[in-house]
């Protein structure tokens, strides 16, 4: 006889979160490849959603001149570090909807500095 083993979804995600998960109904079967896929898809998207979000704040409102090393070092520990980010607080928490803000803020803030330094 072969144990299911099954993961309720919770119902109050934030929405970013909530719309790469959908399609998962109310619990998921990790005996179900459909499932599974589902789930490793929403993640995936929600990843890379977070990924390049931070990499545009980071871009706007903290990157400096780097040697291309030392830049790919930086961004390659954002890419690691989103990825733990992602895994523990990515469907609790508001990340990427935080990054989006961060993301607009910093960028209207460097837009105005761009006016100002030009005139």
């Amino acid at each position: 006889m072969e144990k299911q083993v099954t993961m309720d979804v919770p119902d109050d995600l934030w929405p970013v979160a909530d719309f790469f998960m959908q399609g998962l109904g109310g619990e998921i079967d990790f005996s179900n490849d459909h499932d599974v896929g589902l789930l490793l898809r929403g993640f995936f998207f929600l990843y890379v959603t977070i990924v390049i979000l931070t990499i545009i704040a980071y871009k706007f409102g903290f990157a400096k001149k780097l040697p291309p090393m030392k830049s790919a070092v930086v961004y390659v520990m954002l890419i690691i570090g989103m990825f733990f980010i992602t895994l523990i607080f990515g469907l609790n928490l508001p990340v990427a909807e935080s990054l989006i803000v961060i993301a607009a803020v910093l960028g209207i803030y460097r837009f105005r500095l761009y006016r100002e330094r030009k005139s």
